[in-house]
């Protein structure tokens, strides 16, 4: 009989451990895929020169998601002559302004071929206005996504103009600097790759008051769009850069 008692609390032990073997198997092998809570959808809001070019990257670069700035997203779409490039060059050329469907269709495309954008994206120079704003809710509702958060940087309009006249630009990777604020290590020349920056022709105060005029007609419809939605925090950007990133932080690192 005891020997018999042994063989059976032997092969229940050689069960469970068949059972746990099997459990430990199914287990996805490698990083798994980060739940929504982890992933982050973000739209940074501000006029040009706001700190939008500095901070975005430090969101791309901290949270591992993508940088879409929807500018540059066009540009390059034309260069490469994609279809929503060709389609958008034809209505560029002929004086029109690219359609709302296109871009949000350019962000679609990054959201499925880009595999930075797989923990989610900061979005940078879209919406400019409420239609534009609802269309990109309803692309991102079908693929069952949503925004988590929509910032603000917030600025007085003469600090600001201060600042952009001062402003250099690397053209190839956008990294900006201020003569006075923010200079470059050595004078006219960035810091990582050592190439010439640049200070772009509109970066003038005439061209930028009627820049910030645009904007601000534009942006308040739209930021009430997100503020009845729950979604808008504002950032004071007057501050320093390591400030606002903190500020900046501090609302995606305590969403719910």
């Amino acid at each position: 009989m005891a020997g018999s008692s042994e063989l059976e609390y032997l092969k229940s032990l050689v069960s469970q451990l068949n059972e746990k073997i099997a459990a430990l198997e199914a287990k996805p092998k490698g990083p798994a895929t980060p739940t929504p809570a982890q992933q982050l959808r973000t739209i940074l809001i501000g006029p040009p020169g706001a700190g939008k070019g500095t901070q975005a990257p430090k969101i791309r670069d901290e949270f591992c998601v993508c940088h879409l700035a929807t500018g540059d997203m066009l540009r390059d779409q034309v260069e490469k002559k994609t279809p929503l490039g060709i389609e958008a060059k034809k209505i560029m050329d002929a004086g029109g302004l690219v359609s709302d469907d296109i871009m949000v269709n350019m962000i679609k495309e990054q959201l499925e071929n880009n595999k930075g954008c797989k923990n989610g994206f900061v979005l940078d120079g879209f919406p400019r206005t409420v239609p534009q704003a609802q269309k990109l809710d309803g692309m991102l509702s079908a693929r069952g996504e949503k925004l988590d958060s929509v910032v603000q940087l917030l600025i007085d309009d003469q600090l600001l103009i201060s600042r952009i006249t001062g402003r250099l630009i690397h053209p190839a990777s956008g990294r900006s600097y201020h003569k006075t604020f923010n200079p470059p290590k050595k004078t006219g020349i960035d810091d990582i790759t050592g190439e010439p920056l640049i200070q772009r022709s509109d970066d003038n105060a005439e061209t930028l008051t009627r820049r910030l005029k645009t904007y601000h007609t534009q942006t308040g419809p739209v930021v009430d769009y997100y503020k009845a939605k729950g979604l808008w925090h504002g950032i004071d950007a007057a501050q320093s850069p390591k400030v606002v990133w903190d500020n900046l932080r501090s609302v995606f690192t305590t969403r719910k």
